[in-house]
């Protein structure tokens, strides 16, 4: 079990350190990386233009509900969130589990351990949320990952279109979501990254996200 505080991680680095601050980057192949920046407190700002990559950090304990705040300054036109090589946003949060969904077969098994086997000492989830800043607005409430299948759920929360330059503050039940993704009870949590993916598109974007939280729902 994991003991709530009001923060998920107590530890801060230096400015700009994002090793000191906790998080790890990593890259989508073939994309050259945005530029993450440890900010304030729990806190970072993400630039790019034509870029995509990502940040995480380990968590753990079971599923409770999570909440943040979030602005877009600058990012992506509305691109169709559930097609490969056109679902380009601003910001994405994903939730990462250490345990396959019930529904999960032995294709996607497979296409895991394959992924797994290119991400070295990264031990990759094996399901997860992802709740997106981005999208045309259209998307169904709820749809399964063009890259991840039935491995990955996508929530669209705010779309492409919604106002820049101001925070938004979120909260989602994670136990919820998985139940409505997945079916069933849902594993322990692994990881939270932070990503983005403005190359489809050659946007530039400007983003940050700050305040995140693990509450009792």
């Amino acid at each position: 079990m994991f003991t709530l505080a009001p923060t998920l991680w107590p530890g801060i680095g230096r400015a700009n350190d994002l090793l000191g601050s906790g998080w790890r980057h990593g890259e989508y192949p073939g994309l050259r990386p945005a530029r993450f920046t440890a900010i304030g407190e729990q806190g970072l700002r993400i630039e790019g233009h034509g870029t995509g990559s990502f940040v995480w950090r380990r968590v753990s304990g079971v599923a409770q509900c999570l909440s943040w705040r979030w602005r877009v300054d600058e990012g992506p036109p509305p691109t169709d969130l559930t097609r490969r090589f056109g679902d380009d946003r601003a910001i994405s949060v994903a939730v990462g589990f250490a345990g396959f969904p019930s529904r999960a077969g032995p294709w996607q098994r497979a296409q895991h351990a394959i992924a797994q086997g290119a991400a070295g000492n990264h031990t990759l989830p094996r399901s997860v949320l992802i709740y997106s800043w981005g999208g045309t607005g259209r998307e169904p409430v709820r749809f399964y990952s063009p890259w991840l299948g039935q491995l990955g759920k996508v929530h669209p929360l705010r779309h492409a279109r919604s106002e820049t330059g101001r925070w938004f503050e979120e909260r989602v039940d994670l136990d919820a979501d998985w139940r409505a993704a997945f079916g069933g009870e849902p594993p322990h949590l692994q990881e939270i990254a932070i990503g983005t993916d403005v190359d489809d598109t050659s946007s530039r974007v400007d983003a940050q996200i700050d305040r995140i939280r693990v509450t009792a729902c």
